[in-house]
């Protein structure tokens, strides 16, 4: 680590700390991408479990959208498999799209009706994933993930 990735202490309330600040700092962005992806692996993870997602198909076709079961699969796959490339930091951008697109519809169709917070079903978590997968797609897998070490990415 070179005295650049330090914050200058004189600009901290706490000088002291700013050798943690710079520690922290080089692995931040990889623990944001990956928790973006853990976080949402558990959804796709019970969806994967139960099988044939038929339930989440009735209730992509309750809300009038075409192709209901096709649709539920992709939504197990997002949430299985992108979550977890998310979070491993491999083919990061298209993962981050996919659920970007994903939380997209979440938000409009599923959540809009009902305000902002979460507590009451609306957009606030969707939101936030929706934020922190911009940010990805723009950003990429980074330092610490299987597209950096491939040498590749999307």
């Amino acid at each position: 680590m070179t005295d650049q990735s330090l914050p200058d202490p004189k600009r901290l309330v706490f000088p002291g700390l700013a050798r943690l600040y710079g520690v922290g700092a080089r692995y931040a962005y990889a623990f944001m991408r990956f928790s973006t992806g853990a976080i949402l692996l558990p959804h796709g993870i019970v969806k994967l479990m139960a099988g044939v997602p038929t339930g989440s198909a009735r209730g992509i076709a309750a809300h009038g959208l075409p192709f209901a079961m096709l649709l539920a699969w992709a939504v197990v796959f997002t949430e299985s498999f992108a979550a977890a490339f998310l979070a491993v930091g491999l083919f990061t951008r298209l993962a981050a799209l996919l659920i970007w697109i994903e939380m997209s519809v979440i938000i409009t169709i599923y959540q809009w009706p009902n305000g902002y917070f979460w507590t009451g079903k609306g957009i606030e978590f969707a939101l936030l994933w929706w934020l922190l997968c911009v940010a990805i797609f723009f950003r990429g897998g980074g330092r610490y993930s299987l597209d950096h070490y491939l040498g590749r990415e999307i």
